[in-house]
Formats: C-alpha cells, sequence, structure tokens
C-alpha cells in the first residue's frame, strides 16, 4: 500500500512534449520493444544493487533473490514491471527520468526525425524508459532506494507535458513501473 505524503505538478519543455508524441506514435516500428527496454532497466537496476552488496552485503536487507518480475493485471489494463534492485530517491528520478533523458531533447528530434530504424534509435540518449508510451496510455514508477534514509517517491505521468512526483510509504527497495494500457 502506498500513501502520499507530498506531490508537487511539474511541466515539460516544449521539445519534451515534441519527444513524447514522437515516442509514442512513430519512433519504433516494432512496438514490443517497450517491454525489452523496462525489462534491461529493471535487470540494470538489480545488477548494481549486486555490484554495490560486493562491498556492503548488508545492502540486501534479507531481501538476496534479487529478481525482474512481470505482473499483468487485465481487469485494470496494468503492466507492472518490478523488481528489487537499486531503487532510485526523488533527486534521483529528477536526473534520470526527468533531466538526463530529455537534456539532449531538441537534438534527437532534429536527428532522428525522419529515421525509423530501430537499430539506429534504441539505447540512444537515454530514452528507453519513454517507450512505454507506445503502448499506455498513462506511467506510474514507485520507486525507493536502497539507502536506510531514502523515502519512496511515486512520478507519473500520462504523456502530457506534465508530470507529477510525490513521496510515498513503501516498505522495500526496488522500482514498480505500472503502465495503464492504451486501447
Amino acid at each position: 500500500m502506498t500513501e502520499t505524503v507530498h506531490m508537487e505538478t511539474h511541466g515539460f519543455q516544449t521539445e519534451v512534449k515534441q519527444l513524447l508524441n514522437l515516442m509514442a506514435h512513430s519512433l519504433y516500428s516494432n512496438k514490443e520493444v517497450f517491454l525489452r527496454e523496462l525489462i534491461s532497466n529493471a535487470a540494470d537496476a538489480a545488477d548494481k544493487l549486486r555490484f554495490k552488496a560486493l562491498s556492503d552485503a548488508d545492502l540486501y536487507e534479507n531481501d538476496g533473490q534479487l529478481h525482474v518480475r512481470l505482473l499483468i493485471d487485465k481487469e485494470q489494463r496494468t503492466l507492472t514491471i518490478s523488481d528489487n534492485g537499486i531503487g532510485m530517491t526523488k533527486d534521483e528520478v529528477n536526473e534520470y527520468i526527468n533531466q538526463i533523458a530529455f537534456s539532449g531533447a531538441e537534438a534527437f528530434l532534429e536527428k532522428y526525425k525522419d529515421k525509423t530504424n530501430d537499430d539506429q534509435i534504441i539505447g540512444h540518449f537515454g530514452l528507453g524508459f519513454y517507450s512505454a508510451f507506445m503502448v499506455a496510455k498513462k506511467v506510474e514508477i514507485i520507486t525507493k532506494s536502497y539507502r536506510d534514509d531514502a523515502k519512496a517517491v511515486k512520478w507519473t505521468c500520462d504523456g502530457s507535458p506534465e508530470f507529477t512526483i510525490e513521496e510515498i510509504e513503501k516498505a522495500d527497495r526496488g522500482s514498480d513501473i505500472i503502465l495503464y494500457i492504451d486501447d
């Protein structure tokens, strides 16, 4: 169960709106690429925790069986990619989800606006996460860092130029990426 502590609404820059539209409607010819990107991100989170635990085994917090799970809720039309890896803090969500991915958004749009070859695009500019908007009308990240003093965070975006970020309660480290599947 998650409980909201504090919520903020932010807007993306103009080029980010264009980028989200491009990601959702025309960038990849193979729509299933979103799943590969999100599973890869979850596996990377587990690997990062495993690497840090080489020098501090206490990081596992009695949860050393690292995993990536896919959960499908047909009734709610959601797909959740869940891991118990390194997780993120609010600052890390802002850095990795909101800033780094879009720091080169304008250059990305210019360079790839007329291309459709997945092999030239996948993995560039840190945009793999946003491929989720090819199939989802809304995406949520619920995450908690492995750090002792970390507060859990929920990031939500419906593909519009705005997103919300809020502190919530979450018991365990790791991330859940919840896709609300579009028609």
